[in-house]
């Protein structure tokens, strides 16, 4: 007997956020969906990304509340200074995670998503196979959300030794010292939170200075604060080899330098997870970087097979695969065509001090407009007037003269500018102009209240 081959409207290859979003809503709109992920529900925003880091970071900030916390009248008793417990930090964590996770697989559940704990793999363009149980399905419409994995960089000596950023919240203690390669935003915020937690940071940057792409302000700013902070910064140089010494590792870098860490980090990158899924036998077209070509509404070379969030390689944050994955869902299932907005997307690097950007750096902002006012504001927060505190607030609003004063870009390093980079990202949506900021009333005392309060330019442009 002849068993017929199960169909479905969409398969979802990889059950991350941007997969999950656009299951959830596809199966809303009546489409038969399942969805395959070998791994863990939820990606690695969920899993061992975004969310894990963000809860490291907040412990790691409570090292300059107990610091300031004297300036306040607060008296810390005791036996001394505050400890970390890292079993504690570690377990609570994870337990948190396990608690999203389990909230992504009810979302599943009950939208009607067929979820399915198999590699899922192309057997053909409409035709997918699972790995484990051999199990074949036909499908209307596929979509690729396999996200992305950490880059380690060359095959040099020793490199079995280093970890990627996806390892650190495996660890079962917290390092005396660690050797971080990278200068991008997982190097950094790592290199911010492990230092704040105990950890004596080196990190190894090839560049001459950190977060490249980003405003140049910022990164001067933020790289000589984490310097004054006690992080060494080697630049110009990478690992060249690393060996095991006992329990620690010696590394080598290019300058000729070894140094020696219980914990060696790569944090070089992610590259498209598009390898061993079959796209290139079904005629999926993939760039030089490996990642699924795709259209406007993520539509790729073949007209029913669709890609969403990293494994796109377009702006590798995970709002924006779930803005994919919903956008897919509606235009293919939902009857309503909508392509995602790329431009003017919010961001934020939580290292500490916290740096936020939404919209052109100045770099970007003078070539494409050459009569551009830069509005500054750096400050000493008020918290920090009784603690004494060094860090500053540096803000950074850059203005189109020429074109009724718009709002080009945002910039801001310094506490909650994440926060402020939300709403302002609201505002230049909307094409906010410097008078409808100058318009807006000021709330007092904050922060925030200076991005309504900038009067004079600090630098003005006119090439």
């Amino acid at each position: 007997m002849i068993r017929r081959m199960r169909e479905v409207d969409l398969f979802v290859i990889g059950g991350g956020s941007g997969g999950v979003r656009a299951a959830r809503i596809a199966a809303g709109h009546g489409a038969r969906v399942a969805l395959a992920e070998a791994d863990r529900v939820g990606g690695t925003c969920v899993i061992r990304g975004c969310v894990p880091k963000k809860l490291m970071v907040y412990a790691s900030r409570f090292v300059q509340e107990f610091d300031e916390a004297e300036a306040y009248g607060w008296q810390i008793g005791g036996d001394g200074d505050p400890r970390l417990h890292w079993p504690t930090l570690k377990l609570n964590r994870d337990r948190e995670i396990a608690r999203l996770e389990g909230v992504y697989e009810a979302g599943l559940a009950k939208a009607g998503v067929e979820l399915l704990r198999d590699r899922a793999v192309l057997a053909d363009p409409h035709t997918v196979r699972l790995q484990g149980s051999g199990e074949t399905i036909r499908a209307k419409h596929i979509l690729v959300a396999t996200g992305a994995a950490p880059l380690m960089g060359p095959a040099i000596p020793g490199i079995e030794l280093a970890d990627s950023s996806d390892a650190l919240f495996e660890w079962p203690r917290l390092p005396l010292n660690a050797a971080i390669q990278g200068g991008g935003y997982i190097a950094v915020e790592f290199a911010c939170l492990l230092q704040r937690l105990g950890t004596q940071v080196t990190l190894v940057y090839r560049g001459e200075r950190i977060l490249r792409g980003f405003d140049e302000d910022l990164r001067q700013r933020l790289q000589a604060q984490m310097a004054a902070d006690g992080i060494e910064i080697v630049t110009g140089a990478s690992v060249e080899a690393i060996e095991s010494v006992g329990n620690a590792r010696l590394v080598t870098l290019s300058n000729g330098r070894t140094l020696s860490a219980d914990e060696v980090l790569f944090a070089l990158g992610r590259a498209p997870h598009t390898a061993g899924l079959g796209l290139e036998a079904a005629g999926v077209q993939l760039n030089a970087r490996c990642a699924v070509k795709v259209d406007a509404y993520s539509r790729s070379s073949v007209p029913h097979i669709h890609a969403v969030g990293d494994v796109t390689d377009r702006i590798n944050l995970t709002p924006v695969a779930v803005r994919e994955g919903h956008a897919f869902a509606d235009t293919v299932f939902g009857g309503r065509p909508t392509a995602v907005d790329h431009h003017g997307v919010p961001s934020a690097v939580f290292s500490t001090p916290e740096l936020g950007t939404v919209g052109l750096n100045e770099d970007e902002a003078l070539a494409l407009h050459p009569q551009l006012d830069v509005y500054i504001a750096e400050f000493r927060p008020l918290k920090a007037t009784l603690s004494g505190h060094p860090h500053k607030v540096f803000m950074k609003l850059l203005v189109d003269r020429a074109n009724d004063e718009r709002v080009l870009g945002a910039h801001m390093l310094g506490p909650d500018a994440g926060e402020m980079m939300q709403l302002l990202g609201v505002a230049m949506k909307m094409g906010a102009r410097k008078a409808d900021l100058d318009a807006t009333l000021a709330v007092h005392p904050t922060a925030a209240e200076e991005w309504v309060t900038l009067r004079t330019p600090a630098r003005r442009h006119n090439t």
